[in-house]
């Protein structure tokens, strides 16, 4: 019977550890503003920055990356003895990532999972997520916006997964599905962004002003 309700809890547990917002706990713990209640408003590492303290932003990029990675690497480490398999390590991953995007511990109000995303890929495929995290600073360093390195790492996710099959890795349906998802879901939570980079109006990476991200 373990083998029916064990993937459902494996499951409902990565949920949780990914609606952990390091955002709001990490400006807690070190005193400083809600990030719920400036600049974008967005709970992420991005919008921490925008207080001034780069060292509570790096914390909370590199908690918020770990709690994607952690409950995939366990299951991808421990679950075969249960017989888990890809179906399994996706659907972990995928919670993860729904958890930080609709946290249950802070009325389902997360952040746009970026960080999460990128921890997520680490433990699915190392090479996937070094792929991915290194599309995403290329584009920031030039062109300094955050949310644009996010649009095209998200784009660019599920097409090196798939291409990559037989050369760097073997490409699994279910993780592969998982992979795209959490790409729509990241342009779909970026969707404000997209508007404010045509419109010209996007905040650069470090503005702390009072403007959305």
């Amino acid at each position: 019977m373990h083998e029916v309700w064990m993937p459902w809890a494996a499951v409902v547990l990565a949920y949780a550890v990914g609606s952990l917002s390091f955002a709001v706990l990490v400006s807690r713990l070190m005193g400083l503003r809600d990030p719920r209640t400036y600049g974008s408003k967005n709970p992420g590492a991005t919008n921490v920055l925008r207080s001034g303290n780069k060292a509570a932003a790096a914390l909370t990029l590199l908690l918020d990356a770990v709690k994607g990675w952690l409950p995939v690497w366990a299951v991808a480490q421990w679950g075969g003895a249960w017989g888990w398999g890809p179906m399994t390590v996706a659907a972990v991953g995928l919670a993860a990532f729904l958890g930080h995007l609709f946290p249950v511990f802070f009325r389902f109000q997360g952040g746009k999972g970026v960080a999460t995303a990128a921890g997520v890929l680490l433990a699915f495929e190392p090479w996937l997520g070094v792929a991915v995290i290194a599309s995403w600073i290329l584009v920031a360093v030039f062109f300094r916006y955050s949310s644009l390195a996010a649009i095209v790492a998200a784009v660019f996710a599920p097409l090196y997964y798939w291409f990559g099959d037989g050369a760097a890795w073997d490409v699994q349906a279910p993780v592969g599905a998982a992979v795209a998802a959490m790409s729509v879901l990241l342009l779909w939570r970026h969707a404000g962004n997209i508007q404010r980079l045509i419109a010209g109006q996007e905040s650069r990476i470090g503005e702390k002003k009072a403007g959305r991200r």
